[in-house]
């Protein structure tokens, strides 16, 4: 009866001092606490990105040429003066459509100093946009946006 007490009491305390043991600085799973969540989004918000350039004068051309995955959108335009560059057509509504109605505006950087007029074809820039199938999805109609005027393409 004297040896099983023994070897109860002795794994007792042995048990006992694992327990002490784990919460200890000398337990190495204990040196660096569990994870938490934080978010990088600053406490006000992302900025709004706003594109501050101006629409192409006048829209002369637009074409929708389908491919294998979906459409090429492409556009072109004539601005006042030569030296306009970065063009690109900037979907309306997030690129959904609405109504069946995709809407792009044609945006082009002015140049940084003053440059000349010279021919219309010295003038004119093009821009295009890949839309998948599945962004053509539920759209009908197709516009592209320029300050003058606006063309359009339907199915």
């Amino acid at each position: 009866m004297r040896k099983p007490l023994l070897a109860a009491v002795a794994l007792t305390l042995t048990l006992g001092a694992c327990g002490w043991a784990s919460q200890t600085r000398l337990n190495p799973f204990n040196w660096f606490g569990s994870s938490e969540e934080t978010t990088l989004e600053p406490a006000a918000g992302y900025a709004t990105v706003v594109d501050g350039r101006p629409l192409v004068s006048a829209v002369t051309d637009m074409a929708v040429e389908r491919n294998p995955g979906g459409a090429i959108v492409r556009a072109e335009g004539v601005t006042p003066t030569q030296g306009w560059w970065d063009a690109e057509l900037l979907p309306e509504n997030e690129g959904r459509p609405v109504n069946g109605v995709l809407t792009f505006r044609f945006v082009i950087a002015p140049p940084r100093q003053a440059t000349r007029v010279s021919t219309e074809v010295s003038r004119t820039v093009t821009a295009a946009v890949t839309l998948s199938m599945f962004d053509l999805e539920n759209v009908t109609t197709i516009v592209v946006q320029g300050a003058q005027n606006q063309r359009t393409a339907r199915r």
